[in-house]
C-alpha cells in the first residue's frame, strides 16, 4: 500500500490538465524517485473536456479539444543512500480549437502549445529519515496560432530547447508509510524564430518571440492511517502571474499580449487508497483549484478554478502493476473579453462560460526490476 499514492496522483492530473491553471497539465511530477528498489513505468491517459461559453446570445461550441497524455520514467537505486530517477512527461500544454461554422467572433481560431521534458533526479537518503534531491530538465516547446478575426492573424513559433533545474527536501518513516516532499521547479526559457502574418493587412514578420515557462512548487504527501488505509494528498503552487508570450505583430496590432494571466494558481489534492486484497488496491481522489468567475480570463482558457474526483485501481502481481483511472471534473465558471469590432485597439464584449466539464482516463504499467 505504500506507493498507492503516487498511482491516484498521477490519474489525478490526466483530465486535470483540460481545465488546470494556465496551461498545467503533467503537475511536474518526481513520484518514481520514491519508489522502492529499481523501478520503471510507461503512463498513457486522454482527457475529454466540453468548453463552450457564450457572448450577446451567440455560441461558441465546444473550444476545447481532446489530448493525450504520454509518460516515462526510470529509477535506479545506486546504494543504500543514493538513487536516481530519470523522468519524461508533457508538462504544459494547450489544444484550442473555435468552431467555423457558428457566429461566435474567435470562430476558426485555433492555438497549440506543446511542450516535452526530460527531468534527471539524484536523491541522497540520510540515517534519520530526511533525504535531499536535485536534478535538471530539459524541455522542448512548440507553439503555433490563428485567430482570423483580428486581420486574419496566423502565427508559428519554430521548436526550441530550454533548461532548468529542480531542487527539494524529503524525509520518510516506513514503519507507518510516511512521507513528505518538497519540491521546487525552476522556470525554463525557450527563444523561438516567430513568423507572424496579418493577412488582411498584407504584412509579415519574422522575429523571435521568448517564452518562459513558470516556476512551481510541490508539496506531496502520504501517511498510514489504518492497516492497509493510507491517506495522501498534495499541494502544487505555479508562478502563472508572471507567464506570458508576447508576439510582436499581435501585440501591435490588439495592444496586449497574446497570451498571459494575472493571477497563480493553487491546486490541491486530497484522498485515500485501500489495500483490497493482496493483489488490488483502489484509490478515491479529490482536488480543487480556486478561481475567480469575476475576472476575465484568457480566451484560450476559459476556465477558473475547478473540482475533481478521481476513481483509481490497481493491480500487482509480483514485480509487476497496472494501475487505472477515471477522472471527473467540474470546470469553474469564467468570463472573457471577445474582440466584437476591429481596432486597434478592438471593440471588446463581456462572454460567459459556464456549465462546463472534463472527462478523463488513463493507465500505467510498472515494473520492479
Amino acid at each position: 500500500m505504500r506507493n498507492a499514492s503516487t498511482t491516484a496522483l498521477a490519474l489525478c492530473v490526466i483530465a486535470g490538465g483540460a481545465s488546470a491553471g494556465g496551461i498545467d497539465r503533467s503537475g511536474q511530477s518526481i513520484a518514481p524517485l520514491f519508489q522502492e528498489g529499481n523501478y520503471a513505468e510507461i503512463s498513457l491517459g486522454t482527457a475529454v473536456p466540453s468548453v463552450s461559453g457564450s457572448v450577446v446570445g451567440i455560441q461558441s461550441g465546444d473550444m476545447a479539444k481532446t489530448y493525450w497524455q504520454f509518460g516515462a520514467a526510470m529509477k535506479q537505486q545506486i546504494n543504500d543512500r543514493l538513487s536516481y530517477s530519470i523522468i519524461l512527461d508533457q508538462p504544459f500544454g494547450a489544444d484550442v480549437d473555435y468552431s467555423a461554422s457558428t457566429g461566435y467572433p474567435l470562430r476558426s481560431t485555433f492555438a497549440e502549445f506543446d511542450s516535452t521534458a526530460l527531468t534527471g533526479v539524484l536523491r541522497y537518503n540520510m540515517d534519520n529519515g530526511f533525504g535531499v534531491h536535485g536534478g535538471l530538465r530539459v524541455q522542448r516547446v512548440t507553439a503555433n496560432a490563428s485567430v482570423p478575426t483580428v486581420a486574419g492573424y496566423s502565427v508559428e513559433g519554430k521548436a526550441d530547447y530550454g533548461t532548468g533545474y529542480l531542487a527539494g527536501v524529503s524525509y520518510e518513516r516506513p514503519d507507518i508509510a510516511l512521507r513528505v516532499s518538497l519540491t521546487y521547479n525552476s522556470k525554463i526559457k525557450t527563444e523561438h524564430r516567430t513568423s507572424e502574418n496579418l493577412a488582411l493587412a498584407a504584412t509579415s514578420l519574422v522575429t523571435k518571440t521568448t517564452i518562459e515557462t513558470p516556476q512551481s512548487v510541490n508539496l506531496d504527501f502520504q501517511t498510514g492511517i489504518a492497516k492497509d488505509t493510507l491517506l495522501f494528498g498534495g499541494v502544487r503552487w505555479v508562478d502563472w502571474s508572471d507567464f506570458t508570450i508576447d508576439p510582436l505583430l499581435y501585440r501591435t496590432a490588439t495592444r496586449v499580449p497574446f497570451l498571459s494571466y494575472d493571477d497563480d494558481t493553487y491546486t490541491y489534492t486530497l484522498g485515500v487508497g485501500r489495500r483490497i486484497t493482496d493483489t488490488w488496491s483502489g484509490s478515491l481522489a479529490l482536488t480543487y483549484e480556486d478561481g475567480d468567475s469575476n475576472k476575465p480570463v484568457s480566451n484560450l482558457g476559459p476556465t477558473s478554478g475547478k473540482f475533481g474526483v478521481t476513481l483509481g485501481a490497481r493491480y500487482k502481481n509480483d514485480n509487476f502493476s497496472v494501475s487505472t483511472g477515471v477522472n471527473y471534473t467540474w470546470i469553474g465558471n469564467a468570463t472573457t473579453n471577445v474582440p466584437i469590432a476591429a481596432g486597434p485597439p478592438p471593440v471588446l464584449a463581456r462572454s460567459s462560460f459556464s456549465n462546463n466539464s472534463a472527462v478523463g482516463f488513463g493507465v500505467k504499467v510498472g515494473w520492479h526490476y
